[in-house]
């Protein structure tokens, strides 16, 4: 299992972004099923991680922000009971290892029998900030260091290889999380060259785009600390980020494409199944931000592709489907028995027959009642407030123009909003997330109580 830091759906399996690099993601998807609607479950890493490896919906768990890993199960009741996905392939008589970034720092205590650790942060981090001045965020961009070899994530890559090259006794569950392109954006000047200013495209962006949404969702998603694109549009900065999200992707992806290389040598070749995936998305300007955190798409969907024990021929589902649904998927892959507590769904039938009939939405929820329902066709967000948004993704696959306030969409509202959870637990006050005034707020009234 790879997991990877703020990958968006930028990569070439996934058709994200034409002038992105990732030619060893890219190989994977050849012999497996990519997810082209995938999304995850929070748009921020430490709920979102939290969801995948307890199999619980956030508005279960009561964990909305940042959670220090020792404390997920101190989150609320349902947390408590909960099962990390690798202790219940543990319980079922797996070796489990585990490298870098699996849940929102390291691992928890006892989750996994051999941890082979992650260095603290994001960096290496350049002597002085290239561009981006402000300390509430590791947002930067420019090449640094000078090796592969002073990244984090050369040795993560190294380690798993290594594990793949024992002899196991046992099946096991091994997990590895990248942490590029987590910001900053900086890795070494190789892989900016690899990727061309001159031939990046820009994202999509229309000024104005959020005239017409809810103040709740400009509330949830100011991050001042955070440029914004027409920041970078004044500055002339807008294609230089890009190219450097760009690198640090086609730098992790070269990692992968080592982790990767390093199974088909093995014994374990024809026996291993392979899931990659980002922990949400991200935008890289388009709705004037260069963030995650909000309920939008760019910001929920991400890269989600599963290659089964043996090499299967190329095959591409645009189901929407939920990294909550990893947990049950892969259990079942293995043949163990399902376990009842989890909250997403199966997504096997998709592996044999991607466009099989699929009733089932993506539900990504961004502090309480806060949630995002993504179907087939169309996004319906709902606020706590009562405010919503509807985004037709067949006529503005940019979500562009809300259609909540159309009266000729009025009963899809009401199909969509159906789905929402029926639990909204409250904000754990194990869950930290103080960014923002408005989230900043909920996690103070939460301590208090």
């Amino acid at each position: 299992m790879l997991a990877i830091d703020d990958l968006n759906s930028w990569p070439g399996a996934i058709n994200g972004q034409p002038a992105t690099k990732t030619p060893n993601i890219d190989r994977l998807a050849q012999r497996a099923t990519t997810f082209t609607n995938a999304h995850a479950s929070a748009p921020l890493c430490g709920p979102s991680r939290a969801s995948i490896m307890t199999g619980l919906l956030p508005s279960t768990t009561g964990i909305y922000g940042h959670v220090k890993d020792d404390d997920i199960k101190s989150a609320n009741v349902k947390a408590a009971q909960s099962i990390f996905l690798s202790e219940y392939f543990k319980r079922h008589g797996y070796y489990t290892a585990a490298v870098g970034k699996i849940f929102h720092y390291n691992v928890p205590k006892g989750s996994f029998d051999v941890y082979g650790g992650r260095k603290k942060g994001f960096g290496p981090y350049a002597p002085t900030r290239f561009k981006w001045k402000d300390k509430g965020t590791n947002t930067d961009w420019g090449a640094y260091p000078e090796k592969d070899e002073q990244m984090p994530d050369y040795d993560s890559a190294n380690w798993l290889i290594n594990q793949l090259q024992l002899e196991h006794d046992k099946p096991f569950f091994i997990a590895g999380g990248f942490l590029r392109p987590h910001v900053p954006w900086t890795v070494p000047q190789k892989w900016f060259d690899m990727n061309p200013i001159d031939e990046i495209d820009l994202p999509p962006y229309l000024k104005g785009d959020l005239n017409d949404v809810p103040e709740i969702a400009k509330k949830i998603t100011e991050f001042k600390m955070m440029p914004t694109t027409e920041w970078a549009i004044k500055n002339g900065e807008w294609k230089s980020m890009v190219q450097a999200y760009l690198a640090s992707i086609s730098f992790v992806d070269h990692y992968v494409g080592e982790v990767l290389e390093a199974l088909e040598k093995s014994q374990y070749a024809d026996n291993t199944i392979v899931v990659l995936w980002g922990d949400h998305g991200y935008d890289v300007g388009e709705k004037n931000r260069f963030a995650k955190m909000s309920l939008w798409e760019t910001a929920t969907k991400t890269t989600l592709i599963i290659k089964p024990v043996k090499n299967s021929a190329k095959s591409v589902s645009n189901r929407p489907v939920s990294l909550l649904d990893l947990y049950p998927t892969l259990v079942n892959m293995c043949g163990l028995p399902m376990n009842p507590a989890n909250q997403g769904h199966d997504i096997t039938p998709l592996l044999h027959n991607p466009q099989e009939k699929w009733d089932k939405v993506v539900i990504t929820t961004f502090g309480p009642n806060n949630h995002a329902i993504r179907s087939d066709r169309y996004r319906y967000i709902h606020y706590e407030d009562g405010s919503e948004e509807l985004y037709d993704h067949t006529s503005d696959p940019n979500e562009w123009y809300n259609l909540a306030g159309n009266p000729s969409y009025r009963a899809v509202k009401n199909e969509l909003k159906k789905r929402l959870p029926d639990v909204n637990a409250p904000w754990s006050p194990v869950s930290q997330y103080t960014s923002n005034d408005y989230f900043k707020k909920l996690t103070e009234n939460a301590n208090a109580n």
